[in-house]
């Protein structure tokens, strides 16, 4: 084990860092009360690179391993987890599906618009379809050398923003997951429209909308692998992306943590900083345990991915674990603010919020965990 980063993934470490300091963190609050989405800062980060962290070197991009793609998705969540998640959704989310089971002809498609500057979303999870991905019921029926689309996609992250879909439909309900297909989707399509946006508790400045596809045509050449490969694509992708959201809570805890341990030593009572309180310095302590101990569980599962090695548990235990430690700083850093800390002047409040949905997207924490018992089965069961 080695726990130096490479010049590169330091580098890109650094450079996410300072936009996060100097072009994201003093808005943030902004954009939040405002329920705005930065297209001005989206654009910005675009043309420094971050916007496609995930495209290949072969077609364009960068070629990052995917150590360096979640540190960038940590120090852009501590600057607004609600922009990482328009990051994370387009450039890592959306294409995987590209990644996993595109032909080269259809990667150089999807990528050379992405880097035109194509936001991308993923279209997975419906009205009645969550945590039971099997259980879609958007519909696509072939026809001739098309497939026609018809159905709802819910809470679609850049849904209302994106100019690329990857699209998750069924051929037929009663095939199960085998019947599952999975589709490159050009927004202009005629019959896509786009649901009010919704008003979320947190990550407000991601646009979060419901996505409607009826009698959409989709070129069969936009078909990613073979009819029926959907759902191995889908779970794979969750798979990929688990590991960058595990880095994008501890982005958000370390925000918490980093202003709590500062009005620490700004706030008096009884004539002394409150850090000087034993009281204080334990919760803080624990901020700091339980931030590394997540951090070092989704970069070692960004490891084995880099590596080839297994990494579906390595990422459901960061994933999992990262979304509980989230959420228990973000909790413990209004605790420390005190009555300052449920107001909307001070931070915390908004990391509070924000922190909720990493226990949410992506495989809710009680997913994670049937996934880690799974494991568990296999390795003890008799």
């Amino acid at each position: 084990m080695d726990f130096r980063f490479t010049d590169e993934q330091e580098m890109m470490r650094r450079m996410a860092r300072d936009f996060a300091d100097n072009e994201i963190a003093p808005y943030a609050g902004q954009w939040d009360k405002n329920d705005e989405f930065p297209y001005d800062v989206v654009k910005k980060m675009h043309e420094l690179g971050l916007m496609t962290i995930g495209v290949p070197a072969e077609y364009g991009g960068a070629g990052l391993d995917h150590v360096a793609q979640n540190l960038v998705v940590e120090e852009i969540a501590r600057g607004d987890a609600g922009l990482c998640t328009t990051m994370a959704a387009s450039t890592l989310l959306g294409p995987d599906p590209v990644l996993i089971a595109a032909t080269d002809e259809q990667k150089k498609w999807w990528y050379d618009r992405e880097l035109d500057g194509n936001l991308t979303a993923f279209c997975l999870t419906e009205p009645g379809a969550g945590s039971d991905v099997a259980g879609l019921t958007t519909r696509c029926q072939k026809v001739g050398d098309e497939y026609i689309l018809n159905g709802t996609k819910q809470f679609i992250s850049n849904g209302g923003v994106a100019g690329l879909y990857t699209v998750f439909a069924t051929m037929d309900r009663k095939l199960g997951h085998k019947g599952m297909c999975c589709f490159m989707v050009d927004r202009n399509t005629p019959g896509i429209t786009i649901g009010p946006k919704e008003d979320k508790l947190g990550i407000r400045s991601s646009n979060t909308t419901s996505v409607i596809f009826e009698d959409v045509k989709v070129p069969a050449k936009n078909l990613l692998g073979n009819e029926g490969d959907g759902f191995r694509i889908a779970m794979k992708t969750l798979d990929i992306s688990r590991a960058s959201v595990a880095a994008m809570a501890i982005g958000v805890a370390q925000a918490a943590y980093e202003a709590s341990a500062k009005y620490s030593f700004e706030r008096t009572q009884f004539g002394k900083p409150i850090f000087a309180f034993q009281a204080i310095q334990f919760i803080l302590a624990d901020m700091a345990q339980f931030i590394e101990a997540g951090r070092l569980l989704y970069l070692m599962a960004s490891s084995k991915q880099n590596m080839g090695l297994a990494y579906t548990e390595a990422a459901s235990l960061a994933k999992c674990f990262c979304g509980d430690v989230a959420m228990k700083v973000a909790t413990d850093a209004v605790q420390v603010y005190g009555g300052y800390g449920y107001t909307k002047e001070y931070p915390v409040e908004k990391y509070f919020r924000d922190a909720k949905i990493m226990q949410i997207f992506e495989g809710t924490a009680q997913v994670q965990r049937l996934v880690i018992a799974g494991d568990i089965a296999k390795q003890f069961k008799p």
